[in-house]
């Protein structure tokens, strides 16, 4: 299945942000419990433990992942029901990244944005298809639709090379 890319590469004064955005027909509180209530974020990412506040540590096990190893993750900020912000270390290197809950009419913006600094921004060619692909579950998940194949998210790397590009050269 064809799979359309939906991310940006936007720049700025300390590097990039990659954002992607999906639409929900869901008030922002159902919203915001998808995405910080460990029970609803097995469904699309994984269970956690541990306390979700900022400050705290929580140990998040990657679900849909080779071997569904798990993680530590920061919680950076978490502003209910707009902002949930977390932070971690692994062998690729250091990451923050946040969801932003944006109530529209008719329902809630969910943007992912991973902040890059100047030497990760091209990062996003490699990180872009899987947090497509992470947020294609998100949709699932809510929608009880089916879920996406990974491989047909591998094919949205050129989409992320350009964005990257044009971040790097300011095109």
């Amino acid at each position: 299945m064809a799979v359309t890319p939906t991310g940006r590469v936007v720049r700025h004064d300390s590097g990039a942000d990659l954002v992607i955005d999906r639409r929900f027909s869901a008030p922002v509180e159902e919203m915001w419990a998808a995405v910080t209530e460990s029970d609803r974020t097995a469904a699309w990412f994984g269970p956690w433990t541990g306390t979700g506040a900022p400050g705290h540590t929580i140990h998040v096990q990657m679900l849909f992942e080779e071997g569904e190893p798990w993680m530590d993750m920061t919680v950076e900020a978490c502003e209910s029901p707009t902002r949930y912000a977390v932070s971690s270390s692994d062998a690729f290197g250091s990451w923050l990244m946040e969801m932003q809950l944006t109530p529209e009419p008719g329902g809630t913006r969910v943007s992912l944005i991973q902040h890059l600094d100047e030497a990760s921004v091209a990062l996003a060619v490699d990180t872009g298809p899987g947090w497509e692909y992470y947020l294609d579950l998100l949709v699932a998940a809510h929608s009880g639709g089916p879920r996406p194949c990974f491989d047909d998210c591998l094919a949205l790397k050129r989409h992320y090379e350009s964005e990257v590009a044009r971040a790097v050269d300011g095109r």
